[in-house]
């Protein structure tokens, strides 16, 4: 991951207001996830172009968030990761498309090649978002995907 995506992540997620600190690389990222993003870092995914509902599927449930939110108590270590790991999957289709609409149409369509399922589903875990990583490496690079 480019340093220039590091930063339109971390960007993405509120920036240095939210994560606590400036972000510039990986290990910054790193940092960030492991001191747990605060609640607010879920805007910039809403804003990325998640809905509630995935956002709900594939980072935190709705009555934990509500239950986190009454309580003033960040996301997990886990969530932050899964948090910091979809935006980065957006950020990349959408320098891949040069489009946030065609990234985020892109990253629901279901593909053959990942068994009939969608992007942002195989993203939900590390394994699957590097399988992702490669796929929009093949795009920008022009090749068959």
């Amino acid at each position: 991951m480019s340093k220039t995506i590091v930063e339109e992540v971390a960007r993405k997620l509120g920036g240095a207001p939210v994560l606590g600190s400036d972000v510039h690389s990986q290990a910054d990222l790193a940092m960030a996830v492991r001191n747990r993003l605060p609640l607010s870092a879920l805007i910039g995914l809403a804003l990325a172009g998640l809905s509630n509902q995935e956002i709900e599927e594939f980072v935190i449930p709705q009555r934990t968030r509500r239950h986190r939110a009454d309580t003033k108590q960040p996301l997990t270590v886990d969530e932050s990761d899964k948090a910091v790991r979809l935006m980065r999957i957006q950020t990349l289709a959408e320098t891949t498309f040069g489009d946030k609409d065609k990234a985020n149409r892109w990253l629901r369509r279901t593909l053959n090649e990942l068994g009939g399922v969608s992007p942002l589903v195989i993203a939900q875990t590390e394994a699957g978002a590097r399988v992702i990583e490669t796929i929009l490496g093949k795009i920008a690079w022009g090749a068959a995907a």
